[in-house]
């Protein structure tokens, strides 16, 4: 079998896209994950942190379905929705859309550029749950605000929530950013374990300066990335919850691979976040596979994006200046 795959990136959390809009691919659930599992191997020829399946829709312009680098699907990815959202409008050549979710029907839109030549989009982050039910989280009470979990840690202060995947989210200081501590907990929550029995994005956040916070995020099915959408927004709602940053107003959130903003918006007690970031292409190729040895597959030429590359890794010597003030 032969597929198009593009290989894009939302601040370096990369995928590999497959449009099912204008190719008349047919995948089992069994080969989504297989095709995962294979193609975003590291060590192979393409690598990354998972596959973006771009799929028609009844209810909105497009679908989306997120399947990680181990195989697991994911409910939602804001960096792999941006990709996504730039991919369905240049496709329709519109500037808006709205893309169908394993949970709900989010709008995206095109927006002026984040940094110099840096193609950005801005998606919705919602719904925003904080029922421990809905992660899930199995302690005796219904949510978990800023609060210690013992088996965990005697130091750290937690804040579980959904958007609509599992987040697990600690205020720290930069000392615990380059400590192992949160290598380890998130192994543990992500292994075999009693509180977490389908795993949790962990991420951990440093506040910088007013309107700005590093977020460093272990990514269930993936681990270590260099950003996550849904978390760089959930921990911007756990700022904003614990008085280090505004509602409606741009927060700067920076990460391993770039910076995003987000904005948090209240309507009678319910959130949403705006999510905006780049959606940066890095090549397009082909790839011959056979279903019986999938591990084997081979690419066709790379055709590079060099232009997009440059300009992103100009942002990205930005953030590193920046961050080296902090952390």
């Amino acid at each position: 079998m032969q597929i198009d795959i593009i290989k894009c990136h939302g601040s370096g959390n990369d995928f590999l896209l497959i449009d099912e809009l204008s190719n008349d691919y047919v995948f089992t659930e069994e080969q989504r994950a297989e095709l995962a599992k294979a193609l975003c191997e590291r060590s192979s020829e393409l690598g990354a942190d998972g596959i973006l399946y771009v799929m028609p829709s009844k209810h909105a312009d497009a679908r989306m379905r997120v399947f990680n680098a181990d195989g697991s699907e994911a409910s939602m990815c804001g960096n792999g929705l941006r990709c996504v959202a730039r991919y369905v409008c240049e496709l329709q050549k519109k500037s808006s859309a709205v893309i169908e979710t394993m949970k709900v029907n989010l709008s995206v839109n095109k927006m002026d550029d984040l940094f110099a030549h840096v193609p950005t989009y801005q998606v919705e982050i919602s719904p925003v749950s904080f029922a421990l039910k809905d992660l899930p989280l199995n302690l005796p009470q219904e949510s978990l605000h800023h609060e210690k979990i013992p088996a965990l840690s005697d130091q750290l202060r937690f804040t579980a929530l959904a958007v609509p995947n599992p987040h697990l989210v600690a205020i720290v200081e930069a000392e615990q950013i380059h400590s192992d501590l949160q290598k380890h907990l998130s192994e543990r929550v992500n292994g075999p374990n009693d509180l977490f029995p389908d795993g949790v994005n962990v991420s951990f956040v440093t506040a910088l300066e007013d309107g700005a916070i590093y977020v460093r995020t272990f990514e269930r099915g993936v681990g270590f990335t260099n950003a996550c959408g849904t978390a760089m927004s959930a921990s911007s709602l756990v700022t904003y919850l614990n008085g280090l940053n505004d509602k409606e107003k741009s927060i700067e959130v920076y990460n391993n691979g770039g910076k995003v903003h987000c904005i948090i918006h209240e309507q009678n007690g319910n959130y949403s976040i705006d999510l905006i970031g780049n959606a940066t292409y890095v090549y397009k190729t082909k790839v011959n596979f056979n279903w019986n040895a999938v591990d084997h597959f081979q690419t066709g030429p790379k055709e590079f994006f060099k232009e997009e590359s440059t300009h992103y890794e100009k942002l990205q010597e930005h953030v590193k200046d920046y961050l080296s003030k902090y952390i």
